[in-house]
């Protein structure tokens, strides 16, 4: 019985996996999908799974079981009286499935044809492996290993000469007792760091904003998939940037002037002081309309990005997203003098719609 509960379950999750599949452009650009999102699992509405139910026969349909009834009683079958009417229609089923974010970062991988990502930056760290090879002279008791604190306790007896072949009785004292132990091997291990960075500028409105906010989300998604551990960091900038919380970050009100050097500047700051590229897996990921207040600064970005940050990260992306206020500029020089580099992704998102393809450009590459 258990295992047909099993092989069931089994199928239907199979079922759910393809409908999701089937509608992930639909869901990747709901924002209320990530408000459900739990701490490592998240709910999504399947509404295309049909729900059985009982359906009473239409011949025998009637009152209630105490006559035909009269029209306009509120209890029986009829039209009455008022302008509305009640629906005798079924409604559209709605089905919530609970998934791990491991299986919807599979999923977005499957859909998206994502390439898994070749880390960079490895070094070594001290970790225990899961079997007991090493011995040690303490330990918890659960631990002791009877047959080297056996031997110990026969080699300190003979040494004494309390050993007595004709009354064999040995006895451990704590000096005798071993335990077994783990050793400690080294075994490579992946760092990787996230920096958002996002124009909060007067041109940035709050719908611009909500496009970020679903997209950094996937990426995040995909990304904490691919590597066990990862830290994220948030950047917001105008005419000044500063380092925040992921809160701030997308809470932030929209004010000021567009420097996006400044952005810059504290991103190669943050990465000298914190994350060394040698030892880091760095992913950038700048999100603007486009329009920066000189070219002397888009030159000095572009320097930026020349000399440091192209050279230190494994990937730097930047998503434009389109404003009725913004010139869209910077995405056409960045691509004129920095289009050829690897490791530089541009993509225009100007709309949620947009989203899907956005993603798959940004992560398609495996890097």
């Amino acid at each position: 019985m258990v295992l047909k509960i099993e092989q069931d379950w089994g199928r239907f999750r199979e079922i759910v996996r393809g409908k999701i599949k089937e509608n992930l452009r639909k869901y990747i650009v709901h924002s209320e999908l990530i408000g459900k999102k739990g701490k490592d699992i998240v709910s999504i509405p399947v509404p295309q799974i049909e729900i059985p139910r009982f359906v009473h026969s239409p011949q025998k349909a009637g009152g209630v079981g105490q006559g035909k009834g009269e029209e306009g009683t509120p209890i029986a079958i009829g039209e009455g009286e008022g302008e509305s009417k009640a629906g005798n229609q079924p409604g559209e089923h709605i089905l919530e499935v609970e998934l791990t974010l491991e299986e919807m970062a599979q999923i977005l991988g499957e859909e998206l044809e994502l390439p898994n990502i070749e880390p960079k930056g490895k070094k070594n760290i001290k970790s225990f492996s899961g079997r007991y090879t090493d011995i040690h002279t303490a330990g918890p008791e659960s631990l002791r290993h009877f047959k080297r604190t056996f031997k110990e306790a026969l080699k300190r007896q003979i040494i004494m000469g309390a050993y007595d072949p004709e009354n064999p009785v040995i006895t451990p004292i704590s000096e005798d007792k071993r335990y077994k132990a783990r050793e400690p091997v080294e075994e490579p291990a992946y760092n990787a760091v996230v920096i958002y960075i996002m124009d909060v500028s007067g041109s940035m409105g709050s719908e611009q904003k909500e496009i970020v906010r679903i997209e950094s989300f996937w990426i995040d998604t995909w990304l904490r998939y691919q590597y066990k551990d990862i830290e994220t960091r948030y950047i917001v900038h105008d005419a000044v940037a500063h380092e925040v919380d992921r809160d701030t970050f997308f809470s932030v009100k929209e004010s000021g002037g567009t420097i996006i050097s400044s952005a810059y500047k504290l991103c190669r700051k943050v990465i000298i002081d914190r994350y060394p590229p040698q030892e880091w897996n760095i992913y950038v990921f700048h999100f603007s309309d486009g329009d920066n207040w000189s070219r002397d600064d888009t030159s000095e970005c572009i320097e930026i990005l020349e000399e440091f940050l192209l050279p230190s990260v494994n990937l730097f992306c930047y998503g434009q997203v389109e404003s009725p206020y913004g010139s869209g500029q910077f995405y056409y020089d960045l691509e004129d003098n920095l289009g050829d580099k690897e490791n530089l992704v541009l993509s225009k998102i100007p709309d949620k719609d947009a989203i899907y393809d956005s993603i798959k450009q940004f992560l398609g590459r495996g890097r």
